[in-house]
């Protein structure tokens, strides 16, 4: 099962300095020169296999794409590779702009 969280409660979740997960951006490079979270790590989902090592896999963690359908492929994968505390952001950085942050361009 892979858990889910939606833009709202990552909002809230961020806000909790303390415990605040990190975000995973496994978007192109054009993607996120259009529209991007702020402090959120970049890999593209194309380069995660090599790149896995770069991922804290000690903190939460919550993985976005355009719409969820890559981030939720990239949580599976983590899982296999042992991380356990990851989440897919529903509906991506679509709904974020959408429903959390109207300034993050729609694309």
């Amino acid at each position: 099962m892979i858990p889910q969280i939606s833009a709202a409660a990552t909002r809230d979740w961020l806000a909790e300095t303390s415990n605040a997960p990190l975000l995973l951006d496994v978007r192109e490079q054009w993607e996120v020169a259009i529209a991007s979270l702020p402090n959120a790590q970049h890999i593209p989902m194309g380069q995660l296999v090599a790149r896995v090592a770069e991922i804290d896999a000690t903190r939460s963690i919550v993985v976005f794409c355009h719409h969820g359908v890559r981030s939720l492929q990239v949580v599976a994968f983590l899982q296999r590779q042992g991380f356990d505390d990851v989440h897919n952001l529903t509906g991506g950085i679509d709904a974020w702009s959408k429903t959390v942050d109207s300034s993050i361009a729609l694309y």
